[in-house]
């Protein structure tokens, strides 16, 4: 039987970490999934491919292929030593280096680990493969965050989902759907869809973490004299009470207001004074009693 050279299969170096086997791997299986792939070899590159991972992402299966030496080339006729256990494997007693329909595997494959490691896909039916993990961004509002959401989202494939959005939930998170991402192969598993959701901010609230920050005029002399005021939150009208002598930019805040969670974030409240206009000639001497009035000058400290 031919000899298979799994490293080259898979475009990597004998001394490649799991994690660039796994990186390789999956590129590959992107590229000739039977599914998706144009390449008129793609059925029998994906079997490769399938087979030189089920061997090198396993640390046993991968020493035990690394006993039988790196001089071999592939291609060329390869018989096991006598003896061989295959690092416990066992069984071998190869037919011809094509695949067997009944396993998926090779014929060289079967001669190092035996039959102990078909897939279950049946006779005729060649390698089973799971499908591959897919994800997408999604976008929701500070209120479906604060409060949670069922959301209809479209797929790339056209298809239509509902999706629950949990109360609490912050930008960065994600949200997994089982089985919702690309197909497997000849019934393998689906994989899995991954959502990353990103808050957005609107005209009103802003979100830092899970603290929710929310602007609020009020009057010079609700700044000056203190005051009780009604704000709305995203949970409702609350009144908070505002010290005298309030400067513009002050924050208020209130106590897990914000996104809700073990712990909930807060709310802040940003006070901002805005000045009445001055119209008529009435006004106008108001302002200018004041500025008599008050040696003020807002630019000092």
């Amino acid at each position: 039987m031919e000899y298979k050279d799994y490293y080259k299969t898979l475009g990597v170096e004998r001394n490649a970490s799991e994690a660039d086997i796994k990186k390789a791997y999956r590129r590959l299986a992107r590229k000739y999934h039977p599914d998706v792939s144009k390449e008129t070899n793609a059925e029998q590159r994906f079997k490769e491919i399938g087979e030189a991972y089920e061997v090198l992402k396993d640390p046993q299966k991968r020493q035990s292929y690394d006993q039988l030496g790196a001089n071999w080339k592939a291609g060329e006729q390869f018989r096991p030593p006598p003896g061989w256990e295959g690092a416990g494997f066992g069984g071998f007693g190869g037919r011809g280096g094509g695949f067997d329909g009944a396993s998926g595997f090779s014929d060289f494959f079967e001669s190092i680990f035996g039959g102990g490691f078909a897939q279950s896909a049946g006779a005729g039916h060649g390698f089973q493969q799971a499908g591959q993990d897919q994800s997408a961004a999604i976008n929701v509002s500070i209120y479906e965050a604060y409060h949670g959401a069922n959301k209809a989202i479209r797929l790339s494939n056209g298809k239509s989902l509902q999706v629950k959005i949990p109360a609490g939930i912050t930008s960065g998170k994600k949200i997994r759907l089982s089985g919702q991402g690309s197909p497997g192969i000849n019934g393998g598993p689906n994989g899995d869809l991954y959502l990353e959701i990103t808050v957005v901010d609107d005209a009103n609230y802003k979100l830092e973490g899970k603290d929710i920050y929310i602007d609020v005029n009020i009057a010079p002399w609700e700044a000056a004299l203190g005051d009780k005021i009604p704000v709305t939150t995203l949970d409702g009208q609350v009144e908070i009470k505002i010290p005298a002598n309030s400067k513009s930019g002050r924050k208020m805040r209130l106590a897990g207001k914000g996104l809700p969670g073990s712990p909930a974030g807060d709310l802040y409240v940003r006070l901002l004074i805005v000045a009445p206009p001055a119209t008529t000639q009435e006004e106008k001497t108001f302002y200018e009693n004041m500025r008599n009035m008050f040696k003020f000058n807002p630019r000092t400290k």
